[in-house]
């Protein structure tokens, strides 16, 4: 397929136009006219791109891309060798931030939902990133921070704020900790997020709402590996995941 086809069907497919994000969303290095073999992953680090030479792909799809807002705009250093090794071997880039965590299909929040066998209930929250479900019946904190990291292959940090158990509960994949608020003001009984950071400890407990963190990685290694293996069923093109482990 051309990778103008690609990119068009990923920007109509994730509604890439509807999102305020934080880089920009779709394709970011643009290396080969063509697309026969992608290899998707988390974060287009050195580490994904040189598995990517490896396998021998043309196109490169993760959910952490490049050009974050604030960061230095010099194509220099570790960024300049990045973007070096993926022209060098004519590998396209594509990354999807927030248009992959929110997607109704293959976001990472909903396959969150399908691995933890959590019922969605409703969508709310900054341009509706945060879901909230039900437990399948009441469990523990402990119950589901074993429950997350057997199913996640993680370790979770998780704060206890009483010693209700769950059964409403309100998650969001990655760096989403702010979001606690929000989901306190849902009456929920658990938050579940990637990230913790140092006021999640006393926001929990003070809210009343249990915390857990399973990992930013962990929680968005998901919606990638959905959304190629879409691309892969509609344009019959080879596709396959590649995980570099990270414990955060």
């Amino acid at each position: 397929m051309q990778l103008k086809q690609l990119c068009d069907f990923c920007d109509d497919y994730l509604k890439v136009g509807e999102f305020t994000d934080y880089c920009p969303n779709g394709l970011q290095v643009e290396a080969n006219p063509e697309v026969e073999n992608i290899v998707c992953g988390v974060t287009a680090s050195q580490a994904l791109i040189d598995a990517a030479i490896e396998q021998k792909a043309d196109t490169l799809i993760v959910h952490h891309g490049y050009f974050w807002k604030g960061e230095a705009q010099p194509v220099t250093g570790y960024k300049g060798r990045r973007i070096a090794s993926l022209i060098k071997n004519n590998i396209n880039l594509l990354a999807f931030h927030l248009p992959l965590d929110a997607h109704p299909e293959v976001g990472n929040n909903v396959q969150l939902a399908d691995i933890l066998n959590w019922n969605i209930t409703h969508r709310f929250g900054e341009q509706g990133l945060i879901l909230e479900g039900k437990l399948p019946s009441p469990q523990s904190l402990v119950e589901l921070s074993q429950h997350i990291e057997n199913e996640l292959d993680t370790r979770t940090m998780a704060i206890a704020a009483g010693e209700h158990s769950i059964e409403r509960i309100a998650w969001c994949s990655g760096a989403a900790q702010g979001f606690i608020e929000a989901a306190a003001e849902r009456s929920v009984d658990a938050f579940v997020s990637g990230e913790i950071s140092e006021p999640s400890f006393h926001l929990a407990r003070e809210l009343g709402v249990h915390y857990i963190a399973a990992g930013h990685h962990a929680t968005e290694r998901y919606g990638v590996q959905a959304l190629a293996k879409v691309i892969a069923r509609r344009f019959g093109i080879n596709q396959q995941f590649i995980d570099i482990p990270n414990p955060v």
